[in-house]
């Protein structure tokens, strides 16, 4: 498969999701260390993935492949991709205990490389398993502790472990920790369909998919807490042939002190700015005009040239002849911006009114806990929301959308968007 995309706005041919399993348990049993935004209903949100991966196959015809079941039935059946995913897994077990202990587990797993599943080694790489091991004197007295590091809670935001962009597949290098070890299980898909990855992120640099906007002629990345300026030199050498490259510093909201910045609140490009078609952007507009734009120029292969002047992503935007509709800052909150564009003025967004409650029940949450530094944001949330219901007008069911001719297709996806992400986040565009 050759994975190339232009715009964001062409027509969506073929994803890759996760339908989330065993890691979204452990993640929510400590929701703020898992990146999660709240803690929610793990059957909830299987469901709406279920009835999200209904919708893409059967009302938008896109071709979707789920990672878990096609690395396995691939290495099931293919001995080389088998023996990637056992070699991944091997690499990623920690077992402890007295040396003779340690020696005998190492070997039992090497002996049943060929009679475990492949299920069993994809999970291990899901939940990177510590074996602890501690003998007493007796037959078989030993204690055994199965600690769960890290478990890749966030795999279901499929969109971050790389960019497609017009050169391929471009992989990420996490910025957190928690996520660090999810591009190691992605590339096996990767692998498997044969894509062509141009290049991986290695450090300093970090990238995240997020950050990244197709628009045909150039291209937007942000800058900021996940993606870093390493990572972003690595997109220009190595990953884009765009003419333009906007860089989008990621911006603090106004009413967030400058000394109390919180970096979650538009962690990615895509939650406070989106392609709705060829000529039409959603977007906070206080954070577009917030967020500077450095311009790079192609001055050749791989070489870019960055422009003397910088300017901010409102002006940029506009000046490239898009329409930007304006979201309050609730609804940015709550993932209106984070909708995914099947095709040029058609988009499946999140029904943000059934988001709000939660959404605001956290802020206030927080506000409680650190007044100094979100009861500005809460108040103004709070002011959204009445204005929001006086209007009638809780996105995507908002006046602008229909005047720009928009096809808008609102899904619940209260439970899913608990982990900090909408549609966009958890689909992986391949093809378009």
């Amino acid at each position: 498969m050759k994975s190339r995309i232009k715009a964001e706005w062409d027509r969506l041919r073929t994803i890759a999701i996760h339908r989330p399993g065993m890691e979204m348990f452990f993640g929510l049993l400590e929701p703020y260390a898992s990146l999660y935004e709240r803690a929610f209903s793990q059957n909830g949100a299987i469901r709406e993935h279920e009835r999200l991966e209904h919708v893409l196959q059967h009302e938008f015809q896109v071709n979707v492949i789920r990672l878990r079941e096609r690395i396995i039935e691939t290495a099931e059946r293919n001995t080389e991709v088998h023996d990637k995913l056992v070699d991944a897994a091997y690499n990623t077990i920690d077992v402890t205990g007295t040396k003779s202990d340690v020696k005998l587990a190492r070997e039992e797993l090497s002996k049943n490389k060929g009679i475990l599943d492949p299920s069993h080694f994809l999970n291990v790489l899901l939940l990177n398993p510590q074996i602890e091991l501690e003998s007493q004197k007796g037959a078989r007295v030993i204690h055994l502790n199965i600690t769960e590091r890290q478990p890749l809670s966030n795999l279901y935001f499929m969109r971050d472990q790389q960019a497609v962009t017009d050169k391929g597949v471009f992989l990420s290098r996490m910025s957190k920790p928690q996520r660090r070890r999810e591009p190691v299980v992605t590339r096996i898909l990767w692998d498997v369909l044969g894509t062509d990855v141009v290049h991986t992120v290695t450090a300093p640099g970090t990238f995240e998919g997020g950050d990244f906007i197709p628009l045909k002629d150039f291209a937007l990345v942000g800058v900021g807490d996940r993606t870093n300026k390493s990572g972003i030199k690595q997109l220009l050498k190595h990953g884009v042939d765009f003419d333009e490259i906007g860089v989008v510093h990621q911006p603090n909201h106004p009413l967030v002190p400058i000394n109390a910045v919180d970096p979650m609140i538009d962690m990615h490009l895509d939650t406070y700015f989106n392609i709705a078609s060829s000529g039409v952007a959603v977007g906070l507009k206080p954070l577009l005009k917030q967020a500077n734009v450095d311009v790079y120029t192609r001055t050749g292969p791989g070489a870019y040239e960055k422009d003397k002047k910088s300017t901010d992503l409102l002006s940029y935007i506009t000046g490239w002849g898009f329409d930007v509709i304006g979201i309050t800052t609730l609804e940015q909150l709550s993932y209106a911006s984070n909708f995914l564009t099947i095709k040029d003025g058609t988009i499946l967004a999140v029904e943000v009114e059934r988001d709000i409650k939660d959404v605001l029940f956290n802020l206030q949450t927080k506000a409680k806990a650190e007044p100094e530094r979100y009861s500005a944001l809460l108040e103004q949330a709070q002011k959204d929301f009445q204005f929001l219901k006086d209007e009638s007008e809780f996105f995507p069911h908002k006046r602008e959308i229909y005047q720009h001719g928009i096809d808008a297709y609102p899904m619940v996806l209260k439970n899913l968007t608990g982990g900090y992400g909408a549609a966009h986040c958890m689909t992986a565009a391949l093809e378009r």
